[in-house]
Formats: C-alpha cells, sequence, structure tokens
C-alpha cells in the first residue's frame, strides 16, 4: 500500500522551504553508483562453503555482526570452544555492511523510548550500554582491529523551531553532553539548517562498517572458529542426544546448542515468523572532500550527526572525508519479502541528495560515488529482544530497528547467558525477558505501518503535533519509527 500522497496545503519542512534545484540535484547524483561503498571499499576475505557433515559444540547461524560477536564472546568464555559460523552468503554482506557504522552505546534506541518502556531500569541498561560501548572499544584496541573507530559522540540537531525544546537539558550540562545554541552548532558544523544542538561526546563511535565485520571475521578465524559462506541454511533439525542440527544444500553441522543471527531475514523459527518486518533505508556517499569544501562546513571533531525530525536523517565522515548521508525514507513492502529489486528506488536518492544541497549548499557540485539501499530488521519497541526455543538449546536476537551496531555485542552475552542457563545483570532485566508485540499479518501490516509512515510525515509537517494514530500507538507502546 502506498502512503497518502502528501497535502500541498501543510506547513513545509526546511527541505521543502529551502530545496536546491532540480538541476543541481541532478548534477549529484549523475556518477553515483548502484553498489556499496563500504563493502566495495574492503571486501575482505573469502570462507569455504559448508560441505558434508560437521560437529561443534555451538553453531552460529548468520555472519552478520550478531553472530560474529558471538562467536568470539564465546571463545572469550572458553577458548577450546568449538564454534562454527554458517552464513548464506558472505560475511557482514547484508545490514552489517550497509549501516551507517554508527556503533551507539544505547540498547533502547535511545532515552525516549526506552525510558517509555522500561523507565525503572533505564539508568541500569544505559550503564550496561556504555559498558559495552567501552568493552567493543577495547576490543578494538586490544587486538588492533583496523576498522577506523573513532570514538567522536553524537551531534543531535534541531532543523525546526519545535525541535529546539527536545535538547534543552532538564539537568545541567556535563563532561559528556553539551547543549549548542544556533552560534555555538554552526560553529561545529556550518549547516544553515541547524537551530540547535547537542553534542553527546561518549555514547557513539563512528567505524567502517565492513571492516569490522571483516576483523571481526579474521579474529574468531585466528581462534580456531570455522567460517562457511554462500551456505543457506535450509532447516533447523534434531542433532545427536537431543543437540540441533543446521541443515544446508551440501552439508550440515551438529552442535548440543545453536545462535540464530538471522536478524532481517525469515526466522527458522515459527514463533518469531511475526517478530519483525523489514524495512528499507536509503544511502548515499560522496566523493571525498577537497579541504576547501571541508573548510567550508568545518566538523572539526567529525561527530556522526542525526536530526530531529520523526523522518530523521544520520550523517558521518569517512576517513578519507567523503560524507555518507542517509535515513529519512523507510520503506516497507507487501508481504514481508526481503528482495535487491527494492534498492533501486530513484525518488528516495533524489530526495536524499536535495535534503544533503539543503542540510550543505556550500558543497554544491560535489558529486555522489555510490548509492544503495539495505533492509532493517524492524520490532514493534524498535530494539533488539531476545529468548530461547527448542528446550533452551538454541537462542536468538532479533529486531535491533537500526541500532544494532554495537547492541549485537550485547545481545551475544545475552544469548550465551541464555544457553548456559544464567541468571545475570543482564537477562534480569525486564527488557531481556519481556518480548515485544508481533506485527499483524498481512494485510494489516502492510496499511499499519504505511498508515503510521504517513502520520509520522504529517507530524514533522505540523511543528511535531501527533495526530490520534501516533498518540493511540505511544499509549499502546507501539509504533513505526525510520
Amino acid at each position: 500500500m502506498t502512503p497518502p500522497a502528501p497535502n500541498p496545503s501543510r506547513a513545509a519542512t526546511v527541505f521543502e522551504r529551502e530545496a536546491p534545484a532540480a538541476s543541481a540535484v541532478a548534477a549529484s547524483l549523475a556518477d553515483a553508483r548502484d553498489a556499496v561503498f563500504w563493502t566495495e571499499d574492503a571486501p575482505g576475505q573469502r570462507f569455504p562453503r559448508l560441505e558434508g557433515t560437521v560437529h561443534a559444540d555451538l553453531v552460529i547461524v548468520g555472519g552478520g555482526y550478531t553472530g560474529l560477536w558471538t562467536a568470539l564472546r564465546a571463545t572469550d568464555r572458553d577458548p577450546g570452544l568449538r564454534v562454527v559460523i554458517v552464513e548464506g552468503k558472505r560475511i557482514g554482506w547484508a545490514a552489517s555492511g550497509r549501516n551507517g557504522g554508527f556503533v551507539e552505546a544505547s540498547l533502547t534506541h535511545g532515552e525516549e523510548n526506552g525510558r517509555r518502556r522500561w523507565p525503572e531500569e533505564l539508568e541500569h541498561l544505559d550503564a550496561l550500554g556504555l559498558a559495552n560501548l567501552d568493552a567493543i572499544e577495547q576490543t578494538v584496541r586490544e587486538h588492533r582491529l583496523q576498522a577506523d573507530f573513532e570514538r567522536t559522540g553524537t551531534l543531535s540537531v534541531a532543523i525546526e523551531p519545535h525541535q529546539i525544546e527536545w535538547l534543552e537539558p532538564e539537568t545541567p550540562d556535563d563532561a559528556h553532553s553539551v547543549y549548542l545554541d544556533a552560534a555555538a552548532i554552526r560553529k561545529e558544523v556550518a549547516s544553515p539548517t541547524y537551530l540547535a544542538g547537542r553534542w553527546d561526546k561518549h555514547g557513539t563511535a563512528m567505524a567502517h562498517p565492513a571492516k569490522l565485520a571483516n576483523e571481526l571475521a579474521r579474529l574468531a578465524a585466528e581462534r580456531g572458529v570455522m567460517i562457511f559462506e554462500e551456505s543457506v541454511v535450509r532447516a533447523l533439525g534434531e542433532g545427536d542426544a537431543g543437540g540441533v542440527s543446521v541443515q544446508t544444500a551440501a552439508g550440515q553441522v551438529k552442535a548440543p546448542k545453536a545462535v540464530l543471527a538471522t536478524n532481517v531475514f525469515r526466522s527458522l523459527l515459527w514463533r518469531n515468523r511475526l517478530m519483525t518486518v523489514p524495512v528499507y533505508d536509503y544511502v548515499l556517499m560522496t566523493e571525498p572532500l577537497s579541504a576547501a569544501a571541508l573548510k567550508s562546513i568545518g566538523w572539526k571533531n567529525r561527530q556522526g550527526i542525526a536530526d530531529l525530525g520523526n523522518q530523521f536523517h544520520y550523517y558521518r565522515l569517512t576517513t578519507d572525508n567523503r560524507v555518507l548521508f542517509g535515513g529519512y525514507d523507510a520503506v516497507y513492502h507487501y508481504g514481508r519479502r526481503v528482495d535487491p529489486r527494492y534498492e533501486n528506488r530513484p525518488a528516495s536518492y533524489e530526495r536524499l541528495a536535495s535534503h544533503f544541497l539543503t542540510t550543505f549548499p556550500q558543497l554544491d557540485g560535489v558529486r555522489f560515488t555510490h548509492r544503495w539501499a539495505g533492509a532493517i530488521d524492524t520490532s514493534t519497541r524498535f530494539c533488539a529482544f531476545y529468548g530461547t526455543a527448542r528446550m533452551g538449546r538454541v537462542a536468538y536476537a532479533a529486531g535491533y530497528t537500526g541500532l544494532g551496531v554495537g547492541a549485537t555485542r550485547f545481545a551475544a552475552d545475552v544469548m550465551l547467558d541464555l544457553l548456559a542457563g544464567e541468571k545475570t545483570e543482564r537477562t534480569e532485566t525486564r527488557m531481556v525477558r519481556e518480548r515485544p508485540l508481533p506485527f499483524p499479518p498481512e494485510p494489516a501490516a502492510a496499511v499499519g505501518i504505511n498508515l503510521t509512515r504517513w502520520s509520522l510525515d504529517r507530524a514533522d509537517h505540523r511543528q511535531g503535533r501527533r495526530n490520534i494514530l501516533l498518540k493511540t500507538l505511544d499509549a499502546l507502546g507501539l509504533g513505526f519509527d525510520s
């Protein structure tokens, strides 16, 4: 279902008030290729296909961040453990190699989402999230992972007047979080759209997504983890002595325990088939900025940036001073399908290019070199959920909703705790113990999701005022977020 067309009589956002010329947008996209910059820049090593029968102590389905961190955390706990990862395509090819590279401390998809759902334990969840990010940084440093890791923090920016109050502190600023008025934020990063900002200096790192996945795989392989690529898992069956069997077209892995790290792809467990929906996110990458172009926007502290619209943008610098610019459109296709055809959406790329030039008009003339899309595993609570199946022999985590780069390591620890039957400070949280509500089946899913998207866009055009649908979803703890 297509959302209702925009109403031309509604109030315009800054991206409509200050839209660039169509010719400038077309010129910026003229050389853009349909390719993922990260995986093209860092293709990584290859691993063999699974053939025959392999025995292990732990088998992991999925070779993205969740699977890789699970293998590493399992071997941290027991260096002698025989661990196998089975990946349907290549390590890190999906969300783990296509995201913006924001390694967030938040496990709850931000403070507001966490406070609405688990207010009594938000402080504890925030502490667990920061400890998790610290541990990721420690792993990068200790093992010298070449992942372009920079803990620069995030700038949250108000681009409409009603958003300014969302950034003003209820408590005084501290060393890790600073409010910036219009003059201060534009001194930090020179965009005429910025009306205020908040710099969280400690809660986010930037990384090269594909390099991070490649380095985690390298470290896992050095520890003896067996990694198989191009091995699509067809079934999760019974193994030996009450264990499990992960079956592909050419082989199988038998193990006492398994981890499902398939995220956006169809779950091997029926109970989770309605728990997530794939929502497509779109991204552009510029050519490297010249010294003069970079000077014109400042950005000396290299923070990640996100604006405060319901349909928001996220952007950051790479080590060679390209600008990644993504977000805003979050597109759901009927039937929960993940299909490469959905990545070809010229309207989304044109919209992103237009919004980029509104944000940085001084970069008119800069060309985009890459454009791509990826599917986000969205849950109704906007952050990951966890659980076990098959009498505790199988653990799973999914539903990161776009904030999984850092949270996947936390998920790895949760799943290993659950498989071990251990009660820990992680597994005892309500966030881990509770399952979110599932999405409804079609056609209700498509109708509800697209009406919610339309309502969020309408709120952005009405000074943030939410309609009855959004208020109802808020009250029920449901919703949809780009």
